[in-house]
């Protein structure tokens, strides 16, 4: 029998969001604008066989959902493996994945051959020249040609993820617009967040998700019910025409109360909020599939302990270095 996973607070949760690697290739001004910089002393990264021991834990407590995140997780050598494996855990009915794009265009037939349903692809400018200043690469049409790509390829849902920041993109909503009714896809409009790393970037460009809701609203767009499984985003479509806008917006009131989705990093640590002051290691009970009860009764235990809300409130960001660390 599936058992339910709840914290203590009555909320249920069917989504893990997986890390595979803290490793990124870009250089985004808002989470790892020097470039990724290896830690000394960093673990190993969880290998195939201890993902797979993993996500068969969470799939007994009710997890559903998967997203494979990283850093960028397809810099990982054996990611076709692990997407795989994940797809073929019995319960696991949506593996999903957030990338920056990355050879996607190579990449988009293995990516669905393998069981990946859903694609979230880092897309914070339109302009090639912004896009460039934003993440260190001049590769937006490489990206584009990528989604069209992932498209033929048979993923059915595509969202673009964009940062949202004052003063850098927040004029492009027209252009997106465009792009997403063009294309039929999807959009999410996230917050900047404030991590250890980037207090001075988020103080200049925070802006509130909102006020693009507020324009949306303004336009005829329209609020939808939230599907099962579904991530923190308020979505807006316009009747009768192609695309949807999700915003993200963390600060705003009772972000937390809808919470579905859980982490784990690259290395097997649990964390049970984005913003967590640190992570529990699962590793110990991931080394033999005999250790599939006690790996069980600790997610349980520990999900119990649940803070109701993040602190983002108060300036804590809790233990987040940069987004890149977990896999936001």
């Amino acid at each position: 029998m599936t058992l339910v996973l709840q914290d203590g607070h009555g909320r249920t949760f069917e989504y893990l969001r997986l890390s595979l690697t803290d490793v990124c290739n870009f250089r985004c001004s808002y989470c790892l604008p020097n470039g990724y910089q290896k830690k000394l002393g960093t673990p190993p990264n969880l290998s195939v066989d201890e993902i797979r021991r993993l996500v068969t834990g969470f799939a007994r407590l009710g997890l559903w959902k998967v997203r494979l995140t990283g850093g960028e997780p397809t810099l990982r050598d054996e990611f076709l493996d692990i997407a795989r494996t994940v797809a073929d855990i019995p319960g696991i009915r949506r593996l999903a994945m957030t990338t920056n794009g990355y050879r996607l265009a190579e990449r988009a037939a293995d990516y669905a051959a393998v069981g990946i349903s859903a694609l979230n692809v880092s897309v914070d400018s339109l302009d090639p020249k912004r896009f460039l200043q934003i993440t260190g690469h001049d590769r937006l049409a490489e990206i584009q040609l990528g989604i069209e790509k992932a498209r033929k390829a048979g993923i059915t849902s595509i969202k673009l993820n964009a940062v949202l920041m004052r003063d850098v993109n927040d004029d492009e909503l027209e252009g997106f617009i465009h792009f997403v009714q063009a294309h039929g896809v999807a959009l999410r409009f996230i917050e900047v967040m404030q991590t250890n790393d980037n207090v001075a970037f988020f103080e200049q460009h925070h802006l509130s998700g909102l006020t693009i809701a507020d324009r949306l609203s303004e336009m005829g767009w329209q609020r939808v019910p939230r599907e099962p499984g579904a991530g923190p985003a308020i979505v807006y479509s316009q009747p009768g025409l192609p695309g949807e806008i999700g915003i993200i917006a963390p600060y705003s009131k009772d972000f937390c109360s809808s919470c579905n989705r859980l982490r784990v990093s690259a290395t097997g640590k649990f964390h049970l909020c984005l913003f967590s002051d640190h992570g529990i290691d699962l590793r110990p009970l991931l080394q033999t599939d005999a250790q599939e009860d006690l790996l069980v009764e600790r997610i349980i235990n520990l999900t119990g302990q649940k803070a109701p809300t993040h602190r983002l409130h108060e300036g804590n960001s809790g233990g987040t270095a940069h987004f890149a660390s977990i896999g936001g």
